[in-house]
């Protein structure tokens, strides 16, 4: 059965296209409006930065918060927490950019609860049955968000400035905020873990990633493909604007039109491919993310022309979604469900703190690198990260022998 018969999912599901579509307005917004006033790479850098940083500083809270705590309420609260921080943004100009530095750490604080507590309830809706599907789902909501988001973003920012971005934003966190606040009709679990010290039940969390095969071979490739997802945040504006000469709404398009990829491919995991192994879609996606990635950065060598770029754009989204709902879903097959929400955000912690390498890297370097060839290192960095999966959540063997009088249940080997 489809996830979104399920009242409670497509509720979360609505609730989460509103607040990531506001989400990707800002990230969109908030680099280009930085780079556009100041012409610099490196304060475009910094801006990444800010909104990585405290993602990991918050981590050891934000999982065990979506631990202990009501799902369902701790979503609508960073709705309505996000939506009350962005205020000071409507009364930025261009000579106040420290208000956007602090804005952007305040945001990332909040928002580091939402993803490992939205992932670590969707099983509880949805069964283990139907969580790739409802992952795939997630992925195609998340893509018609960047879509909206990021074409929306780039579009009313060059056309009528900030405040109208900010505007926008606020409207769609409080939709969101309200549609989680009824009650779901599912049983969500009640709160894993004893009561004691924040830091004591994030190490257990951590532990789990330690013990288990399949997480800590997620946390490992998470590592090489975060490094170049980090480059990516910071060289894209440099690449549409130098290389492809764009200004703010190609950007934005660019960035948008990845979702249309992105929605087949969700369409396809929750219809044809539901029943697909996680394992698999995460280590092929990487491989197809990169060889796309490959061909992108490749191709100003053939073609400057936009609408090349718009198309090329659209085909990476497919596998973008494919391995990141292949990595939810180990993650949370993997995890123990009272735990999954630790599991979950220390996994984004250290996909966080490795953007920040590969975005501070990036940064200084493109001051004496052509951005195409530090574009081309996250194609490597793809290839090393599908090698680890592959390799490390391959399947083993195992053959059944015949049962005799002195073996019950029957023996196996690998």
């Amino acid at each position: 059965m489809n996830p979104l018969r399920e009242r409670a999912f497509a509720r979360l599901w609505v609730a989460s296209l509103f607040a990531e579509t506001a989400e990707w307005m800002l990230q969109v917004a908030l680099p280009v409006f930085i780079f556009t006033a100041t012409g610099s790479a490196s304060s475009t850098a910094v801006t990444m930065v800010a909104g990585l940083v405290p993602m990991v500083l918050v981590s050891p809270v934000a999982g065990v918060l979506a631990d202990r705590w009501n799902r369902r309420v701790l979503l609508a609260a960073v709705c309505f927490t996000q939506a009350a921080v962005s205020l000071p943004l409507l009364a930025v100009g261009e000579g106040r950019l420290t208000v956007v530095y602090l804005v952007m750490v305040a945001q990332s604080m909040v928002a580091s609860v939402y993803e490992p507590t939205r992932s670590a309830l969707v099983p509880a809706l949805v069964g283990e049955d139907r969580l790739t599907a409802a992952n795939g789902l997630m992925g195609m909501n998340s893509s018609v968000a960047r879509l909206a988001g990021a074409s929306l973003g780039g579009a009313v920012l060059g056309f009528a400035g900030l405040g109208w971005v900010v505007g926008v934003y606020l409207s769609l966190l409080v939709v969101a905020g309200l549609m989680l606040v009824p009650k779901f009709a599912q049983q969500q679990g009640k709160p894993g873990g004893e009561p004691g010290p924040l830091w004591r039940a994030w190490l257990d969390g951590l532990a789990d990633i330690r013990r288990d095969r399949r997480l800590r071979t997620v946390w490992w490739a998470l590592v090489p493909l975060s490094v170049g997802q980090g480059m990516f945040a910071v060289l894209f504006v440099v690449f549409v604007t130098r290389t492809l000469g764009g200004g703010e709404a190609e950007v934005g398009l660019l960035r948008g039109v990845q979702a249309i990829g992105g929605l087949a491919a969700g369409l396809c995991l929750a219809s044809l491919a539901r029943r697909a192994r996680p394992a698999k879609l995460l280590g092929w996606g990487i491989v197809a993310f990169g060889v796309c990635a490959a061909v992108i950065w490749n191709a100003v060598y053939v073609s400057t022309s936009f609408p090349v770029y718009v198309v090329l754009f659209i085909v990476v989204g497919v596998p973008a979604v494919m391995l990141n709902a292949g990595l939810v879903s180990v993650v949370q097959l993997a995890a123990p469900p009272e735990r999954a929400g630790r599991a979950l955000s220390s996994m984004f912690a250290g996909a966080a703190v490795c953007q920040v390498a590969g975005t501070l890297g990036a940064g200084a370097a493109v001051g004496w690198a052509s951005p195409a060839v530090l574009l081309n290192a996250q194609v490597v960095f793809s290839v090393v990260a599908a090698f680890v999966v592959l390799l490390g959540l391959r399947t083993r063997s195992v053959t059944n022998v015949e049962a005799c009088p002195v073996s019950s249940p029957p023996v196996t080997s690998t």
